[in-house]
């Protein structure tokens, strides 16, 4: 059997309420627009994660998997709903591999880029014995992260949304010895200066940018 494609994926998604995701796109696409873009990248993080073949596909949501976009969600792709714990970032990413029976993959939204190679190359890292692996942000964060086994010290205390965040994953994990692998950097979209690199990559249509 290939190990590499039992691999559990968990996806952590906000709901596409108006004014309350993209938040700092806002300024450029209006609470409507940020809300429409939202929505599309939690769609192609779903179908990215269905197209690699590697193993069930679980939808984190939040605040509400009830929301009616969820719900068509729901109805159109083979995926698992399920509502994230409450807590900080780190105490929802560990809970995610607490919970594990095995090789999982961790992954937001803001990373259209990531394709179902770059899910097929982190599955396989886990199967030849590597501990964990990341997609590497260029922001110095992170857009997916996969472990073998639990390690909830990579989670705890960590300055989530500073360009920190890799570099202190590492510090971390060569402290416990534990090995880690980085088959590709990624970009998300985070920031304005972002939209006209998606718009140029064709990854995702959104509503057009605004004029000054």
């Amino acid at each position: 059997m290939d190990t590499a494609r039992m691999t559990r994926i968990v996806i952590f998604a906000r709901a596409p309420v108006r004014g309350a995701c993209k938040t700092r796109l806002i300024p450029v696409l209006g609470p409507e627009g940020a809300a429409q873009l939202h929505a599309a990248m939690v769609e192609r993080a779903l179908q990215t994660a269905l197209a690699s073949g590697l193993g069930p596909v679980e939808l984190h949501g939040a605040p509400d998997v009830e929301h009616p976009f969820f719900q068509s969600l729901k109805v159109r792709l083979p995926i698992t709903f399920v509502s994230q714990i409450p807590g900080d970032l780190g105490a929802r990413m560990h809970a995610v591999f607490a919970s594990a029976h095995g090789p999982t993959l961790l992954m937001g939204t803001d990373a259209p880029c990531i394709t179902p190679e770059h899910l097929r190359a982190c599955a396989a890292a886990l199967a030849e014995g590597h501990d964990a692996v990341f997609l590497p942000a260029e922001d110095g964060g992170y857009g997916l992260v996969g472990l073998a086994k639990p390690c909830p010290e990579i989670f705890t205390d960590m300055p989530w949304g500073t360009a920190a965040v890799m570099a202190e994953t590492r510090s971390r994990l060569r402290a416990l010895g534990r090995s880690c692998f980085e088959p590709a950097t990624i970009w998300d979209v985070d920031e304005p200066a972002d939209l006209l690199r998606l718009q140029q990559s064709g990854l995702i249509s959104f509503p057009p940018i605004p004029s000054p």
